[in-house]
């Protein structure tokens, strides 16, 4: 019985060793763990946000483990700095996909009913909005650092889009300020309508 017993131990200490071996601790391997659902629902996308924030927060992996391939420290430098503005761009889609969830894109005379609960939504989707923002700052500061001079003619083939969104941020053809501010503009108006209902609107 006792020999039993041993055999099972071992069996699921060796089962259980993989498990260590691959631990999470790099920002390549939390990258890994985001993806878009064909349907976005709430809790995808929060789930893709805790991802991306544990990206964040983690240190980088040896460069052999980077996803483009890094010969020398330039390269390393640039790699860092375009991985990090990505991060923040995914940070800001998924954020704006969240607030979209409780936006109100109108304020429709039949809802003055539910006039508080619309109005909570709309404080939820600004929340969202804000966080959005927020990104963007660290995301034109990491941009404005791949793109510097001295990196002009460092290419990193496998991150590609990577060193295209850059470019698109200082050419100022991505602007996520500008998509940010009309949402929060537009939901604002639709808030003041929402605030003009009483119980003769409906």
């Amino acid at each position: 019985m006792k020999c039993r017993l041993w055999g099972i131990l071992v069996l699921f200490v060796l089962a259980a060793a993989p498990l260590w071996a691959d631990r999470i601790q790099y920002k390549e391997q939390y990258w890994m763990l985001y993806h878009l659902h064909y349907v976005q629902y709430p809790d995808d996308t929060m789930q893709n946000i805790y991802w991306l924030e544990k990206t964040l927060q983690a240190d980088f992996a040896n460069p052999l483990y980077a996803v483009a391939l890094i010969e020398d420290e330039v390269q390393w430098e640039k790699y860092r700095y375009l991985f990090m503005m990505h991060i923040n761009l995914k940070l800001i889609e998924q954020y704006l996909f969240l607030g979209n969830k409780w936006n109100k894109r109108q304020a429709y005379f039949y809802n003055a009913p539910w006039k508080e609960q619309n109005l909570e939504s709309l404080n939820t989707a600004e929340t969202c909005f804000k966080t959005a923002l927020y990104y963007w700052k660290d995301a034109l500061e990491w941009a404005g650092k791949a793109q510097e001079r001295r990196f002009r003619f460092v290419n990193l083939e496998r991150v590609q889009y990577w060193q295209e969104e850059a470019l698109r941020i200082e050419r100022k053809t991505l602007d996520y300020e500008k998509i940010i501010r009309r949402e929060l503009a537009l939901l604002q108006k639709v808030r003041e309508r929402f605030q003009t209902m009483d119980e003769y609107t409906y």
